[in-house]
């Protein structure tokens, strides 16, 4: 790129605040007073984010009788959580294709329970009075490459041949009436599958539905260690212990309260800017009408929405797998990513040269070696865990809490009798191989993306391992 282009992609980020633009909100709600002393419920939940946060919702909407107790180790919504590009999927597979390579039998029945999930978010919402921005704008796939373009139309008409008829093919016009940038040469339409929301005030409407069922939510109160205790489970936090009939663990990246589940997942960074509000006449120089969210084709890809205040969320590209998987905050920000995130925002839309970024941030998502959640249960049924949502958690976490109560309950549902719910991913491998192992997916991936899609002898045999690395 040329050095004034890089001196325009610098200076737009002279002004962003290193935060989650979500987050940075003067109406956040005040956190919960901590746990000090003991309690005793029917069912635990271990963390505030969306996982924790349907599973005592949808826990006592079941039984309103039962009594839950919700606890998180900071505040609701600060992780992934509020975090995120807001993209609310129906998909509870990664997309079609990972769910027919993965579940072929199944995928039917897969996209139903996908659709009635992201059906029921939208209701809730709405029942809760959730004031979340929630938008059913669909999502656009768009390709850049040649080759990009060609997966589009194979899924196209994989989709066309499985029976679904929600997809839609934009040839290069079709696309840019939509969105307009000179980077787009076609693009795959889902136009119900997927909502925008504003991720942080999802998670607080969720908060204030849970206490008004009478949830009982502690922050800023970590779950230490689990144990059986009697009939049931206790979990000890830094000033009291809780006992539970039944434990949920929605914790996600945070290291498993059951120590045998932390070799499924990794950390993965993944980071995001936001502009500034767009003026009219910058919002009608690229054409965005529609509000749809966006996602282009690669390997190594992005993924860019508007906002109710018609700013513009551009993330992805980066995924910063850190050494031995330590979470660390000092990860949380990258500048040469934010750098490089910039100078790709100005060559998709240069027609909007001299805006500015107000935000820029990261944070840890879970990912797991097949792309989508996995579910399981511990201390002889008395505890139940999902994890490994892999970028997909804004919509499929309400279908994970679903899974856990089934689980705890030892009910046999049409959730329950999926061979995704009964079977696991790989695990990834130790120290220093997992390392490796990324790194080499990595640069596999991003020669891919160069090479028309072609993929190198290591992606093939991770291929048929049904392993990878998503960016």
């Amino acid at each position: 790129m040329a050095p004034v282009a890089m001196r325009t992609a610098a200076q737009s980020l002279s002004g962003a605040k290193p935060v989650s633009f979500w987050l940075d909100d003067p109406d956040k709600p005040a956190p919960q007073p901590a746990l000090t002393g003991d309690e005793r419920c029917d069912l635990l939940v271990v963390g505030g984010g969306y996982s924790g946060l349907w599973t005592a919702l949808l826990a006592k909407e079941r039984d309103p009788g039962r009594d839950v107790v919700l606890i998180e180790g900071h505040e609701v919504g600060w992780a992934a959580s509020g975090r995120n590009g807001g993209f609310c999927a129906a998909s509870l597979t990664h997309g079609l294709s990972n769910g027919l390579s993965r579940w072929p039998g199944e995928l039917a029945k897969l996209e139903e329970l996908g659709e009635r999930n992201l059906d029921a978010i939208e209701a809730a919402v709405a029942a809760y009075g959730i004031d979340c921005d929630f938008e059913r704008t669909g999502e656009i796939d768009v390709a850049t490459e040649p080759h990009q373009l060609e997966e589009l139309k194979e899924m196209y008409e994989e989709a066309r041949k499985l029976g679904f008829t929600g997809l839609e093919l934009l040839d290069r016009d079709q696309v840019r009436a939509e969105v307009d940038s000179p980077t787009f040469i076609g693009g795959l339409f889902d136009r119900r599958g997927v909502a925008m929301l504003h991720p942080a005030k999802l998670a607080w409407g969720l908060k204030q539905a849970c206490l008004g069922l009478g949830v009982r939510i502690y922050e800023h109160t970590r779950g230490l260690d689990l144990v059986s205790a009697g009939a049931g489970m206790a979990v000890r936090t830094p000033y009291g212990r809780v006992f539970a009939r039944r434990v949920a663990l929605g914790t996600n990246i945070f290291p498993s309260l059951v120590k045998r589940v932390r070799p499924y997942t990794v950390p993965v960074y993944d980071y995001a800017l936001m502009t500034e509000p767009l003026t009219e006449e910058q919002l009608a120089s690229i054409g965005w009408r529609n509000r749809q969210g966006l996602g282009d084709s690669a390997n190594q890809f992005h993924y860019f929405r508007l906002s109710a205040d018609n700013r513009i969320l551009w993330g992805g590209y980066d995924a910063v797998y850190p050494f031995g998987g330590r979470l660390s905050a000092e990860m949380d920000h990258r500048p040469q990513t934010y750098l490089k995130l910039a100078e790709h925002f100005f060559r998709c839309f240069p027609q909007l040269e001299g805006v500015n970024f107000s935000h820029a941030w990261g944070g840890a998502i879970d990912t797991c070696s097949r792309f989508s959640a996995f579910f399981g249960t511990a201390h002889a049924g008395k505890v139940a865990y999902a994890a490994g949502y892999t970028g997909l958690g804004v919509g499929s976490t309400r279908f994970g809490a679903d899974v856990m109560l089934d689980l705890l309950d030892g009910e046999r549902t049409e959730r329950t009798e999926l061979e995704m719910v009964r079977s696991k991913p790989m695990p990834f491998p130790p120290e220093p191989f997992a390392w490796a192992g990324i790194g080499i997916t990595k640069w596999s991936l991003a020669r891919s993306d160069d090479n028309g899609g072609h993929r190198n002898l290591w992606l093939k045999a991770m291929d048929k391992l049904g392993l990878g690395f998503d960016s």
